[in-house]
C-alpha cells in the first residue's frame, strides 16, 4: 500500500540569477529516479479535519527539503499564523528558510485587475471614461470573486499561464494552498472545462448576431489586453485569433490542473470520526467528477492504531499515511514535528506520480464505459446523452461531467450497473 520509494535529494546548489536585483534561487539536483514535487498542493476534507494543519506541515516539510515554498492561505482564521509562529499578511513575507507566506484578501486583490482594465480602456475608449470613475476601494466582494482572484494570485506565484519567465517575479518550487473550503477547490478544478462550454456559446453569439458582431471586437480587446494571456496583446490580431488564443489558454490550464505532477490534491481526515472519513470518501468522488486527481490520503491523529489502519483500507488503491497531531494553541515545534514524520508520509508528499486509478476506461469489445466513482452509490447518479450519442453526461455530487465516447462506441445507453465503486455503462 505504500507508494514507491523516492530517491532522496543528493545535492542543493545555490545558483545566482541574472537581473537588476541579485537573488539566489535554490536548484534541486536529484539522484537518478527521483521525482520532482508537485507545483501546487492542497488538502480536501471536512471542516475541522485538519486541512490548515496539514498545509502547514507540508509547507514546512518542502522548505526543509531545500525547495522554495510558499504557504498561501485564504481565510481570516488565525490558526495558520499560530502554527507557523509568524504574522501572515497580504504581501509575500519570509517566515523561515526557503518558506514564504501570504494571505489572499479579495478586496485588495480586486484593485490590480481593475487598474489594468482602466489602462486598456483609456487606450480604446470603450466606456468613454465611465470605467475611470470607478473607485476600486469602494467595491465590495461578490460571490465567486474569491475563486477567480485566488487563481490569478496563485498563477503569479507559479507563472503557469505564461511561457515567458519574468526575472523580477517571485518564483517558487512548491505552493501549498490552504483554501477557504473544499467546495471552492472542487469548483476551481472543474472551472476551465465549464468556462470552455460557456465560451462556445458566447462565441456563437458574437459571430452570429448583429449586436455580437458590433460589440464583441472592442470587448474582446478590453478583456484580452487586460488579462494579457501568455504576455501577448491584441495588436494586429483578428477577433477569431483572440477567441482561439483564449480557447488554447483554457485548454492549457485544464491540462495543468489534471496533471498530478503539477497539481496534487490530498484527502485529510480524522480517522477516529466516521463522519470525517465518510466526507473524505465523498470528496474523493467529487474530485474525480470535477476532473481532478486525488494523489493520496492522510489521517490526522494523535495515535495511529490498528483501528485506524482499517480506515486506510477504505481508500485503496490510494496510498495512505498519518500526520502528527499538532495543538493549535501555540506555535509548533517544527524541528521535532518534521523529525517525527514517517518515511511513508514524506514519500507521499513528494511522490505524486504513482500510477493513478483511471477515472474513465473504455472497453471497445464489450462496448462499455467504466467510471470510477468512489463516495457515491448508483441512486445518486444520473446519466444523460446529447449530440447523437457521442457523449455521456454524468451528474453526481453537485458536479456534471461530460465524457466523450470513442467513435467506435458511440450509441445509446443500454444499461448501467454499480460494481465496487465503479459505474459500468453499456452502449448499444
Amino acid at each position: 500500500m505504500a507508494p514507491s520509494l523516492l530517491a532522496s535529494v543528493s545535492q542543493i546548489l545555490a545558483v545566482p540569477r541574472t537581473g537588476s536585483r541579485s537573488r539566489r534561487r535554490l536548484v534541486i539536483a536529484c539522484s537518478a529516479g527521483a521525482t520532482a514535487p508537485p507545483k501546487l498542493v492542497t488538502f480536501l476534507g471536512k471542516g475541522g479535519s485538519g486541512k490548515t494543519t496539514a498545509a502547514a506541515v507540508a509547507a514546512q516539510y518542502y522548505a526543509s527539503e531545500g525547495l522554495r515554498t510558499c504557504l498561501v492561505i485564504q481565510s481570516q482564521d488565525p490558526t495558520a499564523e499560530q502554527l507557523m509562529g509568524c504574522k501572515i499578511g497580504n504581501s509575500l513575507a519570509e517566515c523561515a528558510a526557503n518558506l514564504s507566506t501570504i494571505k489572499l484578501e479579495t478586496s485588495k486583490m480586486l484593485l490590480e485587475p481593475l487598474d489594468r482594465l482602466k489602462k486598456v480602456d483609456a487606450q480604446i475608449n470603450l466606456t468613454q471614461g465611465v470605467l475611470e470613475a470607478v473607485v476600486g476601494e469602494e467595491l465590495g466582494v461578490l460571490p465567486g470573486m474569491d475563486s477567480v482572484c485566488s487563481v490569478l494570485a496563485v498563477q503569479k506565484l507559479l507563472n503557469f499561464f505564461s511561457t515567458q519567465k519574468n526575472s523580477s517575479q517571485e518564483e517558487f518550487d512548491v505552493v501549498v494552498y490552504d483554501c477557504n473550503n473544499t467546495e471552492e477547490i472542487l469548483r476551481l478544478i472543474g472551472a476551465t472545462e465549464r468556462v470552455r462550454s460557456y465560451l462556445r456559446y458566447v462565441r456563437d453569439l458574437a459571430d452570429k448576431t448583429d449586436i455580437g458582431r458590433l460589440a464583441s471586437p472592442s470587448l474582446m480587446r478590453l478583456i484580452y489586453d487586460s488579462a494579457r494571456p501568455n504576455g501577448k496583446t491584441s495588436e494586429g490580431k483578428l477577433s477569431s485569433e483572440l477567441w482561439n488564443d483564449i480557447e488554447q489558454l483554457l485548454q492549457k490550464i485544464s491540462v495543468w490542473f489534471a496533471d498530478p505532477s503539477k497539481f496534487s490534491c490530498f484527502l485529510i481526515m480524522d480517522p477516529r470520526r466516521s463522519i470525517s472519513v465518510s466526507s473524505a470518501l465523498r470528496y474523493w468522488g467529487c474530485t474525480t467528477q470535477a476532473g481532478g486527481n486525488i494523489c493520496g490520503a492522510f489521517g490526522y491523529t494523535e495515535q495511529p492504531s490498528e483501528m485506524h489502519q482499517g480506515v486506510a483500507e477504505k481508500f485503496l488503491p490510494l496510498p495512505f499515511s498519518f500526520l502528527p497531531f499538532l495543538p493549535t494553541e501555540s506555535s509548533a515545534d517544527w524541528s521535532r514535528t518534521l523529525n517525527s514524520l514517517s518515511q511513508n508520509t514524506k514519500e507521499l508528499l513528494r511522490n505524486t506520480s504513482n500510477k493513478l486509478y483511471p477515472s474513465v476506461s473504455f472497453d471497445s469489445v464489450q462496448k462499455s464505459v467504466t467510471l470510477f466513482m468512489p463516495g457515491f452509490d448508483k441512486s445518486e447518479i444520473k446519466l444523460y446523452q446529447y449530440r447523437g450519442g457521442s457523449e455521456l453526461l454524468i451528474e453526481a455530487g453537485d458536479q456534471r461531467r461530460v465524457v466523450k465516447l470513442p467513435q467506435a462506441m458511440q450509441g445509446k445507453v443500454g444499461g448501467a450497473k454499480f460494481v465496487d465503486r465503479n459505474l459500468i455503462v453499456t452502449i448499444r
